[in-house]
């Protein structure tokens, strides 16, 4: 049931490349992997214009996009002194960073002055521009500091403020690889303004990638303590402090070291493989050799002048973007940005710069940023690199033409050399410090057809990957030309992922996952095409053949005239419930969205504005037009075969294999690989046929038939928490709570701060612990629920139809095992949806909500098991297993869980041996015992009038018959019932230590301390609760204190005070004073069924500093029982973190579904509605002696730890070669960043 696999990729492909149309959130899934967006993430060139708002700034002129003199009028603005200061050595005139929000820009775009070309004679005047947003507001100070703001009042009070520097790893010097990230790290960690923010409910971090640095803040808009004191002016001075950063000698100590700890931790198989990818995909331009995790030896040596000069050279106010989104007046932060950053002078900050070597080169890399990238030449967020474009002959007309305007560049220089052009700006030439890796080797497919082709081999990796690449320009969406031309894009591919993932699965598949896509990405400075697919090595060519005929079909047929209409639709739904949301998107989301469109030169239109022209443009939007749009996406692929559409430019493959596979048919070369693409290419393929799709999967008139057969009741609430019944008959607040008179457990929340979707959470309490308890087959359960997940068919509807009918109607579901639950996540829109026509003429079709319950419904009653579904499934489990084998992190972690838990399978992964067992008799009847209706718990939240969705449950989930399943149903032996769940193992004393080694040519370490813990609700493992052992305990208690500690939310209140006061000791002391990592983290595992659990401290450092590392973790947590412990300022610091989490996730449908999961069940009886409504309450009354006393209840003491190490080891036979490596950037998904 592939339904997230399906409307995830919608989520995504419909909100392919350019998002200028249409504002579109997150929303991933944790079964698909994750596609390259631009992001958000995980983890930027020099030079300067003197940008002028004078009086003349509303006649457009070509002068109006680039500064003409080089001067800058804040000199005079700085008195006598500053006059004297000579010019940066590094600034020159460049792009306005704002562009379409540059004011000259963004008049001349609306007067059509300015624009791509969209017709090959040039002329755009024919094609109306896209509107602004109205409340967008952008300026420039007379300094050069550009900035704009976006008044968002979601959530109301609070803001988000984002400094981006135009400079990252790609603006690096020879010399100088790694310091944007160190720099990164000294300005802000050692910013004493950032540290006001601490305690005041605010969160701050910063990030590097090859093309910028960010640092940010989210604060409340007044300071806690009801003094009123604005936030704004404390965030803009921590920001500021970052522009004029101190670089204090140990300051640079600490964060040197934080940067090589976290140089080992981000150097994981996956990470690698990303390497590998993107420096052979940019093997013609600085991004192959400028990560921006740097060169360890370059790290080592870096002294403050070294930093300095870094710093003084790149962060200038012209140079710079302050991004501010939030509950914010527009004239207030107008001020407090020229109060803040008026001061500011490239001049003084060049005037700091010592390492004059340096300077002379940094001044000669600038001329060459300005004389010939697509930083200048097209965005100045962009790395100052040139590409190798790929391009069909449909858009080159539209290339040249924005080529000619001066929007793009070309590939290669012009003949005669200048002192610029013979600058080795792009690093074609070999340098000291290079990996000595040959990535240009391409091979001629056909005439005039050239692929670059690479392979990857490691002993780490486990299974094969392919990637095949083609750049293209980005094309600035800012005319409803271009806007038709994006949505034809994502029509196409949304229909080509769903074809990949839903008719291109067969019985037996070849790939295990696939997706093709193509995105603007502005830290690569172009739009990148990319097949991903992954596949057993064994059969790496039969993968090859089929994902690449696939998309052979769409370039050469296009998509039906079926698969218009449906994704067409998808993409108005998707634009009518953004527009519906309207100010409620959150400040996050608006501002990447805000950030991704200004770098790539995009419209920033408003969700209504989006959903105007994209209904406008989506009614005349033709058949002809669609495959046009296939034509151009899959031409790279398709011109590889003469006579087919033609394309010009190079390819990139690149294959990452497994090292020495004893297969010989999993062996894989140059040669191999591109025999295998071409044959793929010249392999006859036929158009696809649609798919007749039902628009309803339960007819009225089988309901009424059900509701006769069955009638349906509502039933009164029962809790265990001390909440009285809630009433069968009434609407209650915060959310309705009710059972059904098949025992079915229903909770609904109604949200109206997500817009026109819903999240439905289906609970069936039991898990991987229920496979130990009723006696199935150990693993079971969690085979069977993948299978379920990887099926779909029911009744007479084939696995085809029902995921073609979730997708339709927009809807993702998830299903999981874990140790104490099955669960059903269903993310859905509440609208209409399934419509057919515009205007008028539109004919609705059902609801998201309706198809929901629909789907709900027909799985409990109408599955059908089927044995390829079950083979996928365990083909999941089985390379999960062996790939934790092969992971230093996931390994490690096994040996340390398997030690606390005595051998426990049920907090295991699932082996080979173990997941072959599994028959489709034993994963269908484990899964059915458990689907039994007085055992299932629904829960729902979402912006839909309860009542109708009360009415909806009652017909659909009301009717299923009370006995259903029952014939699966398993009794437990002995004195327990079937639903009574076990504990956690006894932890064994004393505690021990493990270590671990791990095959790997690169040196890693990690560690653990793990120990004993309450389960989420306080219960520990002999069934004692910390309420009661914290009473026990205090015996001056207050009549007060008890009647606190009595509460059923008091442990779960009290254990997330713990956690996060936690951390942020290991923070404070194993990164900041002792410097032996970059990140220690605490987690508690958090069941809820089960009684017990436990902590566990995992560490990244150095295989030397592993030990040292450990310990200083344990001496944390010792600390903070004995020497150190918790102070009233850590106490509200951690409730303010607690409390904006909180309160920032009750906008969220999804988190609401979470609360209320579990508050009917009894094998969690301390979950109740109290949990919810006495949340906030129960945080502020906490004390520091709760804490402490609950610290008492853990496993703390040195006896009662177990500690780990792993460590990787040489495998035999491997050379050192001397070679000065660069370590792999962290996240290569289009918009990943080095977080700080």
């Amino acid at each position: 049931m592939k339904f997230q696999f399906a409307t995830a990729i919608i989520a995504t492909a419909l909100a392919t490349g350019t998002h200028a149309f249409s504002f579109v959130p997150s929303r991933s899934g944790s079964f698909v992997t994750a596609p390259r967006q631009q992001q958000q993430s995980k983890k930027n060139g020099p030079s300067t214009l003197v940008m002028k708002d004078g009086s003349d700034s509303n006649k457009f002129s070509l002068s109006s996009l680039f500064s003409g003199d080089g001067t800058s009028p804040a000199a005079s603005l700085r008195g006598a002194a500053a006059a004297v200061l000579e010019p940066h050595p590094s600034k020159r005139n460049h792009r306005n960073p704002l562009n379409a929000l540059y004011p000259p820009n963004r008049d001349a775009i609306q007067e059509g002055k300015l624009g791509v070309a969209t017709s090959t004679d040039g002329d755009s005047s024919s094609s109306p521009p896209l509107p602004f947003h109205n409340s967008v507001q952008s300026g420039v100070l007379s300094n050069g500091f550009s900035y704009v703001f976006l008044p968002n009042r979601s959530p109301p009070g609070r803001f988000e403020a984002h400094l981006q520097v135009f400079s990252g790893s790609a603006d690096e010097l020879e010399p100088q690889q790694g310091i944007a990230h160190l720099t990164e790290h000294v300005a802000y960690m050692g910013s004493r303004k950032r540290e006001r923010l601490f305690g005041t409910g605010s969160q701050t971090n910063a990030y590097t990638d090859f093309h910028h640095t960010v640092f940010y803040a989210a604060c409340p808009t007044v300071a806690p303590g009801g003094r009123e004191t604005p936030m704004l002016p404390m965030a803009l001075d921590a920001l500021c402090d970052v522009m004029e950063a101190r670089c204090d000698p140990a300051r640079i100590e600490k964060e040197r070291q934080a940067v090589l700890s976290e140089m080992t931790m981000v150097n994981t198989i996956e990470y690698r493989v990303e390497c590998q990818i993107l420096s052979t995909l940019h093997r013609e331009n600085r991004l192959a050799k400028r990560f921006p995790i740097g060169k360890e030896p370059l790290i080592q040596a870096w002294k403050q002048d070294d930093v300095k000069t870094w710093h003084r050279t790149h962060y200038r106010p012209d140079n710079v973007l302050l991004y501010v989104v939030g509950d914010l007046d527009p004239e207030d932060v107008a001020k407090t940005v020229e109060e803040k950053f008026g001061h500011l002078t490239a001049e003084r900050q060049g005037s700091q710069i010592k390492i004059l070597e340096l300077k002379k080169q940094a001044s000669v890399l600038a001329d060459a940023v300005v004389g010939g990238t697509m930083k200048q030449a097209q965005s100045w967020h962009y790395p100052p690199v040139r590409h190798d474009f790929c391009v069909g002959e449909g858009v080159k007309d539209v290339i040249d033409a924005a080529g000619d305007a001066g929007r793009l560049i070309r590939k290669d220089a012009e003949d005669g050399e200048d002192e610029i052009s013979a600058y080795d700006i792009h690093l074609q030439q070999p340098y000291d410090l290079d990996d000595k890796v040959q990535f240009l080797k391409e091979a001629e497919m056909s005439p005039g057809k050239i692929i670059r082709p690479h392979i990857f081999k490691h002993e780490l990796l486990q299974n094969f990957s392919f990637h095949l690449f083609a750049k293209r320009p980005v094309e600035p969406i800012e005319d409803m030309a271009s806007f038709r031309r994006s949505l034809a894009r994502r029509v196409c591919l949304a229909a080509l992922q769903i074809r990949l993932n839903v008719g291109g699965r067969s019985d037996d598949p070849a790939f295990t996952f696939v997706e093709f896509n193509q995105l603007d990405s502005a830290r690569e400075g172009c739009a990148v095409c990319s097949l991903d697919m992954t596949a057993e090595p064994n059969r790496w060519a039969e993968a090859v053949t089929k994902s690449i005929s696939e998309i052979r079909k769409l370039g050469l047929y296009g998509v039906t005239p079926g698969e218009m209409e449906r994704y067409a639709s998808a993409l108005l739904t998707d634009a009518e419930q953004l527009a519906a949301q309207g100010d409620m998107i959150s400040h996050s989301d608006q501002l990447a969205y805000l950030m991704e469109t200004v770098a790539n030169g995009h419209t920033f239109m408003s969700p209504e504005q989006s959903y105007t022209v994209t209904e406008q443009a989506l009614s005349t939007l033709t058949l002809e037009e669609v495959n046009s749009a296939a034509a151009e996406l899959c031409a790279h692929i398709t011109g590889l075969k003469d006579g087919e559409a033609t394309s010009s430019g190079t390819i990139v493959a690149v294959a990452c294999s497994p090292k020495s596979p004893s297969d010989p048919d999993a062996a894989v070369d140059e040669d191999k690989l591109c025999a295998a693409i071409l044959e793929a290419c010249t392999t006859e393929v036929q158009p696809v046929e649609d798919v007749t799709v039902p628009q309803t999967l339960v007819t009225a008139e089988d309901l009424e038939q059900a509701m006769k057969d069955h009638p349906p009741t509502w039933e009164p609430g029962q809790f265990t928490d001390g909440t009285p019944n809630t009433p069968a008959d009434r609407i209650t607040r915060p959310f309705t709570l009710r059972k059904l008179g098949n025992g079915m457990g229903v909770g609904i929340a109604q949200n109206t701060a997500e817009s026109q979707r819903g999240h439905l959470r289906l609970v069936a309490p039991g898990g991987r612990d229920a496979e130990k308890r009723l006696g199935f087959k150990s693993g079971s359960l969690a085979v069977g629920a993948r299978a379920m997940q990887e099926g779909g068919s029911f009744g007479r509807f084939s696995r085809e139809q029902v995921e073609l009918f979730a997708v339709d109607h927009l809807i993702m579901v998830e299903i999981n095992c874990n140790e104490e639950a099955l669960t059903m996540d269903f993310v859905f829109p509440t609208t209409n949806v399934g419509n057919t026509g515009y205007g008028d003429e539109k004919q609705l079709g059902i609801t998201g909500t309706e198809s929901v319950l629909q789907i709900v419904r027909e799985i409990l009653l109408e599955f059908n098991w089927e044995e390829d579904a079950l083979n996928r499934s365990k083909q999941s489990y089985r390379t999960a297993h062996e790939s934790l084998g092969k992971s230093l992190e996931g390994k490690s972690t096994e040996m340390i869980m398997e030690a606390v838990a005595n051998g426990d399978e049920r907090f295991l992964s699932i082996d080979v041996d173990t997941v072959n067992a599994v028959t489709l008799e034993d994963a269908k009847n484990a899964v059915m015992s458990q689907l039994i209706p007085s055992d299932l718990e629904i829960s729902v939240s979402g912006d839909f009038v309860v009542n109708d969705l009360l009415d909806m449950i009652l017909q659909y989930l009301g009717t299923v018959p009370a006995d259903a399943n029952s014939q699966f149903k398993v009794e437990a032996e002995g004195e327990e019932t079937s639903n009574d769940f076990n504990g956690v193992p006894a932890l064994g004393l004393p505690g021990k230590h493990l270590d671990l080694e791990l095959e790997d040519s690169d040196p890693r370490a990690v560690a653990y301390v793990a120990g004993a813990a309450p389960n989420a609700w306080g219960f520990l493992a002999d069934g004692s609760t910390v309420a009661k052992r914290v009473g026990d305990a205090d015996k001056r208690a207050s009549d007060y204190d008890k009647q606190r500690r009595a509460h059923p939310l008091f442990a779960n209140a009290a254990l997330s005070l713990v956690s996060e006061i936690a951390n942020r000791r290991l923070f404070s002391n194993v990164r900041e004073r002792k410097q032996l990592t970059y990140d220690a983290n605490f987690s508690l595992t958090g069941f809820e069924r089960m009684n017990g659990g436990w902590f566990l401290v995992t560490v990244t450092a150095s295989k030397e500093k592993a030990q040292a590392a450990l310990e200083a973790c344990k001496e944390t947590l010792e600390a903070l029982k004995t020497s150190n412990p918790i102070s009233p300022d850590n106490l509200e610091s951690a409730k303010r973190v607690v409390l904006n989490r909180h309160e920032g996730e009750l906008r969220t449908s999804q988190y609401w579904a979470t609360m209320m999961s579990g508050i009917q069940e009894e094998s969690i009886p301390l979950k109740g509605p109290l949990s919810v409504t006495d949340f906030h309450a129960v945080i502020e009354s906490m004390t520091t002696r709760d804490l402490q006393l609950t610290l008492d209840c853990m496993g703390l003491e040195d006896t009662e730890l177990y500690t780990a190490i792993g460590r990787t080891v040489q495998p035999e036979g491997l050379e050192d070669d001397g070679i000065v490596k660069a370590s792999p950037m962290a996240g290569f998904q289009r918009g990943g960043a080095l977080k700080g």
